[in-house]
């Protein structure tokens, strides 16, 4: 089993070491660190990165290294992988950045809406109608990422059920305009655990988003979304109960 879709100290996650450990201790055959990049020229999201410390685009080469060593030191396979936040208006940087970077695999993600985060209290002071309407957006834009041919991995398809302002907007019709998208390229995307412990409680996509998946014969990867030890250990045994329940194929990167 491999877990593609972790985080280190590199982005919003502990050390590296400490998240390898917890790789190996929950029976892992590999483990792939997928720390948060945006390589956005826009003000706004230049000065989330300053702030948020977000800067990947500027340490990589000192995080592979890093890999490098835990490779000899750990029985499993370690991934330099990356996830890169999708706009696009910022295809041009984000494939100038990834031939450059020559990451193992990409994960790309879509996190903004109306340069708001899809995670923030933002959408609740919107009226129906608008969040209806961000979410629209938010889908339009999940496409728009599966259509750019720059990623390996679609992460966290429906995570705008995060947010309890934008839940409940997503449609059929949503699913299978990503669904036909994802059918017809190289892009695969993943079984996230990333909300399963908290008040969420479900895997992304959710179960309708994932039957509809499977009706366009689109297999997953697996990604924990794990940011510490305790949650890389505890996720991998959900993880592999909901494989066991999830009416699709398991796929492993060419990697």
């Amino acid at each position: 089993m491999h877990d593609y879709h972790v985080h280190s100290s590199y982005s919003d996650g502990e050390f590296l070491e400490g998240m390898v450990e917890a790789a190996a201790d929950a029976g892992l055959d590999g483990v792939g660190f997928a720390d948060h990049c945006n390589v956005s020229e826009r003000e706004h999201l230049r000065r989330y990165k300053k702030r948020f410390g977000f800067n990947l685009d500027l340490t990589y080469e000192r995080r592979r290294e890093a890999i490098a060593e835990l490779r000899e030191e750990f029985g499993l396979r370690i991934f330099d992988a990356v996830e890169v936040d999708y706009h696009p208006a910022d295809e041009a940087e984000i494939r100038a950045f990834l031939a450059e970077a020559d990451f193992d695999y990409v994960v790309g993600s879509v996190h903004e809406i109306e340069e708001a985060n899809v995670h923030w209290d933002y959408f609740a002071d919107r009226t129906d109608e608008q969040q209806h309407a961000a979410v629209d957006e938010y889908f339009h834009r999940v496409v728009d990422l599966v259509e750019s041919g720059l990623f390996d991995v679609a992460a966290h398809l429906d995570i705008v059920e995060r947010n309890p302002a934008l839940r409940g907007y997503a449609t059929r019709d949503h699913y299978e305009a990503v669904a036909a998208a994802l059918a017809d390229s190289k892009t695969v995307p993943e079984l996230n655990a990333g909300r399963i412990q908290a008040d969420y409680g479900e895997f992304h996509p959710g179960p309708d988003f994932l039957s509809v998946l499977a009706e366009y014969d689109v297999p997953v990867t697996i990604g924990s979304d794990a940011h510490s030890p305790r949650e890389l250990r505890e996720r991998i045994p959900i993880l592999s109960d909901g494989l066991d329940a999830a009416p699709l194929d398991v796929v492993e990167l060419s990697v």
